[in-house]
């Protein structure tokens, strides 16, 4: 019993139909035996005939009865020799049930594993392919055509999300230009009052976080349903010369060490294939996040290059001691961790959820690691460009 709850379907249906072929076979051979089990009864001799004499009457019994036992005997012989053979039988028929019932199984089976494959090979780029399974209108075909259903629901639902992309920026930041241009007005008119000047700063200021926020909403979106088209080779050493180099005000301001050199100095050159755009603001999201939320006089170390045939980045900061399990929300939309983070003007609390939904578009892998003397690790590993899939090596 313990073995049809368990394993695979088909290792289930050969055993309920080598189980229904022996139990079949095992009753037949019963049948037979037990029909073939009859017994020679002898039968009292009637009275003697006329003129028969004693001795010889006396003889025949003896005959009759000396034949009686051989064909008993004989008798005995046979249903041995077909027990015998019954078990021999049996033992074939097991074989012979376990072979039958499996590609009975296999042949039952055979249009699930096909729809299991198709299915496998849908993905968000060809969301269009359908099973359209044929044949007679069973429980198979009712699977497939719900699956189809299901498949016609989710190609829907992913163009609608693509048509939100597409058209979001540009309906959503035009509310925010006007604003900050009736911003520009108001400041523009001939002595303006402190308190507009001070009051137009601040809304500056909190419209640059909408449009930061909007901004990541739709990066995020873009990685998570959009599809990469714009494959190119990228080069992560000058990605992340170009964002520190960007952000070297912030890093002065902190007093932050960069080990690998502000302008990504002595980073080993690791290159992988994808959406330079959407790399671009992986190694961004990255560098941000280890300069706003590093602490004052902190440091941040920054590591590139080839290993096993993957493109890695590295981006290793100090800090307080957290928990791994804290680490992990990291990668959460709006997820942060102690006041310190949420208090931040700059931070969205997208900026590792974007980075995990690129990694995963790229076919990646992203590791945040909370680092046992306090901060982050975190280190992403694409794979590499054609051509450095040889070379090896992290430096930093």
């Amino acid at each position: 019993m313990g073995m049809l709850r368990g394993g695979t379907v088909r290792r289930r249906f050969t055993i309920l139909y080598a189980t229904g072929f022996l139990g079949s076979g095992a009753v037949l051979l019963a049948l037979t035996y037990l029909m073939s089990g009859t017994r020679v009864t002898s039968r009292a001799p009637g009275q003697p005939p006329d003129g028969a004499s004693g001795g010889s009457l006396i003889a025949a019994e003896q005959r009759i009865q000396d034949l009686q036992g051989q064909l008993a005997e004989l008798h005995e012989q046979q249903n041995h020799r077909l027990l015998v053979g019954s078990l021999i039988a049996l033992l074939v028929m097991a074989g012979v049930s376990l072979l039958v019932g499996r590609l009975l199984a296999g042949r039952v089976l055979r249009p699930l594993r096909l729809i299991t494959a198709a299915t496998r090979r849908v993905s968000a780029d060809n969301l269009h392919e359908r099973l359209a399974v044929a044949g007679p209108v069973d429980e198979v075909k009712e699977l497939a055509d719900t699956v189809d259903g299901l498949l016609e629901r989710l190609e829907a639902s992913f163009v609608a999300q693509r048509r939100f992309v597409g058209n979001a920026s540009h309906e959503l930041r035009t509310p925010l230009a006007t604003m900050r241009a009736s911003l520009d007005v108001a400041v523009a008119k001939p002595e303006p009052a402190a308190q507009t000047l001070a009051l137009a700063g601040r809304l500056r200021t909190e419209l640059d976080r909408v449009d930061h926020l909007l901004d990541g909403f739709l990066v995020l979106a873009r990685a998570q349903h959009g599809t990469l088209a714009d494959r190119t080779p990228v080069p992560l050493d000058e990605l992340v010369a170009e964002a520190l180099a960007a952000r070297a005000a912030g890093i002065a301001a902190k007093a932050l060490t960069v080990e690998g050199g502000a302008e990504g100095a002595g980073l080993a050159p690791a290159w992988t294939r994808g959406s330079a755009a959407l790399l671009s603001r992986l190694v961004e999201n990255l560098v941000d996040n280890a300069v706003v939320h590093n602490e004052e006089g902190g440091w941040i170390r920054i590591s590139t290059g080839l290993d096993d045939g993957e493109a890695r980045l590295a981006v290793e900061t100090g800090g307080r001691v957290l928990d791994q399990g804290q680490a992990d929300r990291l990668t959460r939309p709006f997820e942060r961790l102690g006041a310190d983070r949420t208090g931040s003007e700059t931070g969205s609390g997208l900026g590792l959820s974007v980075v995990a939904a690129i990694v995963a578009a790229h076919g990646g892998r992203l590791a945040v690691l909370a680092r046992p003397e306090g901060g982050l690790s975190v280190t992403v590993a694409l794979r590499a460009a054609a051509g450095q899939e040889g070379t090896g090596g992290l430096t930093a």
